[in-house]
């Protein structure tokens, strides 16, 4: 990550992750899904291949965190940061610091990858909450990394740094608060919102640390260029913010030339109602006590 490309790349990934997460809330809201994930019926009832089975969001996951792991270490080609001890100095001092905590935020990432797929295509029913609470932890994980990233850092890239936490905070919070009210849209769109927010300013952070805009460097000893890092985070707030607007208004001129058939509405694997209020279980129950001799 130490480069604009390094900050570009995992950018791109969450800003595209974002704009999934914004498509999928919209359309969700419009067919009036209770949940933003149809919950996959069991694994011997699926006409499917395990081939058609693997999550897009999976399989995506999966090839950022292989593809940072090896950029962490070995890019640019011929170098090598795999080591961790200088074994050869007596003190044995640790060695290529940020080189191993970039590898642990990417190990966060292909471990959530890793049970999405697992889960969907391997399990005899898919484990939901266990997907969900990893990706929570991901979250977590990297936030707590991006925390004692700070060490060593001037002024103005320890601000930049803190302001990456906070998406990442919000972001962990909501996925958490998910896995026992996973039907409430507006942590859906609070999900997309902080993962959007994540990526763009991930991105920005590269772009001044590394490719500034005007060829000049920003730097800590100029007060503006500490205080517009805050104002550049709010105008990457209310982008994003607008972007899911728009991703809105566009899925629903998107719903409305192409609306559901007769029937599709909630359509997908639904679990037994077992409530023992529920009207059609008492139905059924009263029906049986009357057919008994």
């Amino acid at each position: 990550m130490s480069s604009f490309v390094g900050h570009l790349f995992p950018g791109l990934a969450f800003i595209f992750l974002g704009i999934y997460y914004a498509v999928l809330t919209s359309l969700a809201l419009l067919r009036g899904q209770r949940l933003l994930f149809l919950p996959l019926p069991p694994r011997n009832k699926r006409p499917w291949g395990w081939l058609q089975q693997l999550p897009a969001e999976g399989v995506g996951k999966t090839v950022c965190g292989v593809s940072g792991l090896i950029g962490t270490f070995f890019i640019p080609l011929g170098s090598n940061r795999f080591a961790m001890i200088d074994w050869e100095d007596p003190a044995q001092p640790f060695l290529h610091h940020n080189s191993w905590q970039h590898m642990t935020m990417y190990s966060f990432l292909l471990l959530s990858g890793l049970v999405d797929m697992v889960s969907r295509c391997c399990l005899a029913r898919q484990q939901v909450k266990l997907e969900q609470a990893t990706w929570a932890l991901s979250f977590h994980g990297v936030a707590l990394l991006f925390v004692s990233h700070l060490q060593g850092k001037d002024a103005l890239e320890t601000r930049a740094h803190l302001l990456v936490v906070l998406p990442l905070v919000l972001a962990g919070l909501v996925l958490t608060i998910e896995l026992w009210f996973p039907d409430q849209p507006v942590l859906w769109v609070l999900k997309a919102w902080m993962t959007l927010q994540f990526g763009s300013w991930f991105i920005q952070i590269g772009s001044f640390l590394y490719s500034p805009i005007t060829g000049h460097p920003w730097r800590a000893d100029k007060p503006g260029d500490v205080m517009f890092l805050t104002t550049f985070f709010c105008w990457h707030l209310i982008a994003n913010a607008l972007l899911i607007a728009a991703i809105y208004g566009l899925c629903v001129l998107w719903h409305q030339r192409h609306p559901p058939q007769q029937g599709a509405k909630g359509a997908g694997y639904q679990l037994c109602p077992t409530d023992s209020a529920s009207e059609e279980l008492k139905k059924t129950q009263r029906s049986g006590r009357e057919g008994l001799p």
